[in-house]
């Protein structure tokens, strides 16, 4: 199996693992502003209580570790597993579950690709926030994602359009101007518009229930959710 990662947007993470439950770092403090957001629309589509829950490229953990607490407080069958390729950030996340006591959940240096392979249709919810503009070959993901989720389970994908706004707001912005995120975290080149995410969504037996948009006003410097997803957005798919 061909590795479907790029080391350079890999070492990027590593070189700040130690920064990701710093809620006031520049590299993740956007990331913990905006999880309550995300984790209360999933929560809303697919009620994560009692859910066996997958997380895909889940970092140091920050939307694993509060989806635990809430599949949590339906003890029966609960549990949350957090992959990743990047072993500091696993360390991190694993460290923080530790400290916090984050029940049910574990996290695995293992690709979503392996992983389908080796457990394909166990999970009732799959998330993949935030990953798939850093990968080589994002659509693969897409397929191991629909192939880990149970039928008429849901899968979750949030990434960036590709159009002018995206890369002024997105890169211009967030990154030169306003200092959100760090200089070079994305490449335009890799962000991907939502009918591009949808036609591997659909050709994997995935079927597109609901859409978000994310924004960010630098007036009141607050993000919140909309029906805009000319930029930051999400997609709430589930298995046919």
């Amino acid at each position: 199996m061909t590795p479907n990662f790029d080391p350079a947007e890999l070492a990027k993470f590593t070189d700040v693992a130690h920064d990701w439950w710093d809620t006031s770092s520049p590299s993740f403090g956007a990331l913990h502003t905006i999880n309550p957001l995300r984790l209360g629309w999933i929560d809303s589509i697919a009620p994560l209580d009692g859910k066996r829950i997958l997380d895909v490229g889940c970092g140091g953990g920050i939307l694993a570790d509060s989806m635990a607490h809430l599949a949590s407080k339906d003890a029966g069958g609960a549990s949350v597993l957090g992959i990743d390729l990047g072993r500091e950030s696993l360390q991190i996340a694993q460290l923080h579950a530790l400290e916090a006591g984050t029940p049910n959940i574990t996290y695995r240096e293992v690709s979503a690709e392996a992983l389908a392979l080796e457990s394909p249709a166990s999970f009732d919810v799959v998330t993949c926030m935030e990953m798939l503009e850093h990968v080589p070959d994002p659509a693969a993901i897409v397929r191991a994602c629909a192939t880990l989720v149970k039928p008429n389970g849901w899968v979750f994908f949030s990434t960036i359009n590709r159009n002018v706004k995206s890369f002024a707001e997105a890169i211009v912005g967030a990154e030169y101007v306003l200092g959100l995120i760090p200089r070079g975290t994305h490449e335009y080149a890799k962000f991907i518009q939502p009918a591009e995410l949808a036609a591997w969504a659909r050709s994997s037996g995935l079927s597109l229930q609901a859409t978000r948009g994310l924004g960010y006003s630098p007036i009141t410097q607050r993000y919140a959710l909309n029906t805009d997803t000319s930029v930051n957005y999400m997609l709430a798919m589930q298995k046919v």
